[in-house]
């Protein structure tokens, strides 16, 4: 199971990467509507992801949507369009040798602490299946 881990992984980070989601200007002409290329990969993922979800059966669970959702997804938004990359495409920038990556991961991971924090003391929103 961990080699066919490692080697999805691998796949997944050369393909994502040779698409151009590592390259921080690629993501930010995707973002300012300069070049549709991305933004039509990143349509045809998520139509694709979609279609395989139907076919599956993979339905929502009921009860996961709450008060937090839109204030984190336009968190995570905004966050993914200052630094170029949602939570995973940072790793495959510092394994490509773009180390500024790393203070991205970093604020990842302030920034899960800082949810957790915030949500223990202020909100206790269901965590879902994500498990802050």
């Amino acid at each position: 199971m961990l080699v066919a881990n490692v080697i999805t992984g691998l796949a997944l980070g050369f393909t994502v990467t040779n698409i151009g989601f590592g390259d921080y200007a690629e993501l930010n002409r995707m973002f300012t509507f300069q070049d549709p290329r991305m933004l039509f990969a990143f349509a045809g993922a998520v139509g694709i992801i979609v279609v395989l979800f139907a076919v599956v059966g993979v339905r929502r669970t009921p009860g996961r949507i709450h008060g937090g959702v839109v204030p984190g997804g336009i968190m995570f938004g905004t966050g993914w369009a200052i630094s170029g990359g949602c939570p995973a495409i940072p790793i495959i920038q510092v394994a490509s040798g773009y180390l500024p990556a790393l203070v991205t991961i970093a604020g990842v991971m302030v920034g899960m602490w800082l949810c957790r924090w915030a949500n223990a003391r202020f909100f206790q929103l269901d965590r879902g299946s994500c498990g802050l």
